[in-house]
């Protein structure tokens, strides 16, 4: 006990209780497997969304198509990226199970094997979405600006999606809704907030090489975008009902 123990006790102990009160040893292992959940969540999003980032900056060019992304591409994703990786995952609340899971096994890797196969399927279903967007507008008679603009536009949503989609591996997007998180919401706005700039202000637009989409378009890059993560969602669904049965 750190209140009411000896120095000596003190420097001979392993854990040391400040407060002298043992339901902090409770709140300790709650704080840790939040901690390590959050720090899972937010690398097998990391490792998701540059699979799509890396496949529509070298698939165009091995089709020889028109580049898709640019420099200035990467860094607006890289700015929802970010605080995404460092402040939203961060703060996300623990999931409802936390405390009513057996403790895990030292070897237990903090990115094992099913993270890495998990997250490349959720990469690889957005860039299979962004590139049928990009394939159709070009094979449509799309202007060049016009493709990059759906193409950036379906990758900008998808990314959201991936966000929202890792918050839980367990519950779906609507039911972890409930679940505050500021910084979310913080990153969201500022996507959309930013991704109409560039696509309706003249001088933004131009600077990413983007042609002004109709209300249409940006509905079908809405819809695109979502799709991508439908499947993992279902996954849920179905890996949470066979647990029940």
């Amino acid at each position: 006990m750190g209140g009411r123990g000896t120095d000596v006790a003190r420097e001979a102990a392993s854990l040391v209780l400040l407060d002298d009160d043992f339901t902090s040893i409770v709140q300790a292992v709650r704080l840790g497997r939040r901690i390590f959940d959050n720090l899972k969540k937010a690398m097998a999003y990391i490792f998701a969304v540059h699979v799509p980032i890396a496949g529509m900056s070298l698939l165009p060019v091995l089709l020889k198509w028109p580049l898709a992304l640019l420099p200035v591409h990467i860094v607006f994703l890289e700015l929802i990226i970010d605080p995404a990786c460092s402040v939203v995952f961060e703060a996300e609340e623990e999931e409802a199970d936390v405390m009513r899971r057996p403790p895990r096994r030292r070897e237990d890797r903090l990115f094992g094997t099913r993270t890495l196969v998990v997250s490349l399927a959720q990469g690889l279903a957005v860039l299979m979405m962004v590139m049928i967007v990009f394939g159709m507008a070009l094979r449509w008679g799309y202007g060049e600006q016009e493709a990059r603009a759906l193409s950036f536009t379906t990758l900008i949503v998808a990314n959201l999606g991936l966000i929202f989609a890792n918050r839980s591996w367990s519950q779906t997007i609507l039911s972890r809704l409930g679940s505050r998180n500021w910084a979310l919401w913080c990153v969201t706005g500022g996507a959309a907030v930013f991704l109409g700039c560039a696509l309706y202000i003249p001088a933004l637009r131009g600077v990413f090489k983007f042609s002004v989409l109709s209300v249409w378009d940006v509905l079908m890059c809405v819809g695109f975008g979502a799709a991508s993560t439908v499947w993992f969602e279902l996954l849920k669904v179905f890996t949470r009902t066979r647990a029940r049965s």
